[in-house]
């Protein structure tokens, strides 16, 4: 091998060894994007269940910074997985809820449309 092919085959190595390792803002982008598209779900739908399904996505980018704070600030302990589990199990019982709710004024007023449920005025 000559010196110039050596060359080229250490950037190549040291090129792809390089590469950084995933650090937490790359974690916060991740939740701050599934948040926004979240937010972006819950403002612009007309429909109770695409409403529901931008609240899980909020709560899921809501996770995902808690398990990077936890991972990066608070090595070695477990605190933001454990609360992430807590939020996991609050949403779930948040879908139970609403989705029943939902089925209940859908046998009522045949739609699940949110302009259209008035139901509960009495």
């Amino acid at each position: 091998m000559s010196n110039v092919e050596c060359r080229i085959q250490s950037s190549i190595v040291n090129r792809h060894s390089s590469i950084d390792m995933i650090g937490l803002h790359h974690y916060l982008f991740l939740g701050l994007a599934l948040f926004l598209i979240g937010m972006f779900g819950v403002m612009t739908r007309r429909n109770a269940i695409g409403i529901l399904m931008g609240v899980e996505l909020m709560f899921n980018g809501a996770n995902v910074n808690l398990a990077a704070f936890s991972h990066f600030v608070d090595a070695g302990r477990f605190g933001g997985q454990v609360f992430a589990v807590f939020v996991i199990t609050v949403a779930a019982a948040e879908a139970v809820v609403g989705l029943a709710l939902v089925l209940v004024i859908y046998r009522h007023i045949k739609s699940a449309y949110v302009e259209q449920m008035n139901v509960l005025r009495g």
